[in-house]
């Protein structure tokens, strides 16, 4: 009992902290064995006995379809990125400008959740990399890092899984992300700092180097009102 009380504690404690355990998103080996529709299902009733649980009362007008309407959300929108058929087909191009510096995509709108407390995190994401032949149309790098983004996330593994899956795509080791997030888990509950943000990076390749990365940093600092 002693042992289990422990883990408990260390479970608990790595939730509050924001803690990851991986670089991967853990999911069960049986994880799409359910289509979407019978997962719809069996999340609109699961949701339904937490409602009532609370005590509401589902038989009020604007109550009764929210079981329905969060199942669906949770399926096809907020955790749309945990099916690995939504993935965005990220096509290259050649580089026939011969284009060798920094292209930086920044700004990019960012909505996510917290997996300790399924609590929205909304931010930027800050994403540039450096060609070494090919090039990526710019919209497929918003809709690797929103893919990344929907489903229960922490911070610091979106910021290595948008790096990975680049990397991955251009075949260069040549590429970096920072994020700038708010997490309604802490600007909401617990200590309730609504004007705290988290700052992260992940670094591949030649952002290692200092100049390199503080060209980065140069640009998402860029004043570029339009």
């Amino acid at each position: 009992m002693k042992i289990d009380s422990t883990l408990e504690e260390h479970f608990e404690e790595m939730g509050n902290e924001h803690v990851s355990s991986s670089e991967e998103t853990p999911m069960r080996e049986d994880a799409f064995i359910l289509d979407d529709k019978e997962k719809i299902q069996r999340i609109k009733e699961n949701v339904r006995e937490i409602m009532l649980t609370l005590g509401l009362d589902l038989d009020d007008d604007s109550l009764k379809g929210t079981p329905n309407r969060v199942a669906k959300m949770f399926v096809s929108e907020i955790f749309g990125g945990l099916h690995p058929d939504r993935k965005p087909k990220s096509s290259t191009f050649e580089n026939k400008y011969k284009y060798g510096e920094m292209l930086v995509e920044k700004n990019i709108t960012l909505y996510s959740t917290c997996e300790h407390h399924l609590l929205p995190i909304v931010g930027k994401a800050h994403v540039a990399y450096i060609s070494n032949g090919t090039v990526v149309g710019l919209s497929k790098m918003n809709r690797i890092v929103d893919y990344f983004a929907k489903r229960p996330q922490v911070q610091e593994r979106l910021n290595i899984q948008i790096v990975r899956e680049l990397q991955k795509v251009l075949g260069t080791d040549d590429v970096a992300c920072v994020i700038d997030a708010k997490h309604l888990c802490v600007n909401s509950r617990g200590i309730r700092d609504v004007e705290s943000s988290t700052v992260t990076a992940e670094y591949g390749g030649k952002f290692k180097e200092e100049a390199v990365r503080r060209e980065f940093l140069d640009y998402i600092n860029l004043d570029t009102n339009f």
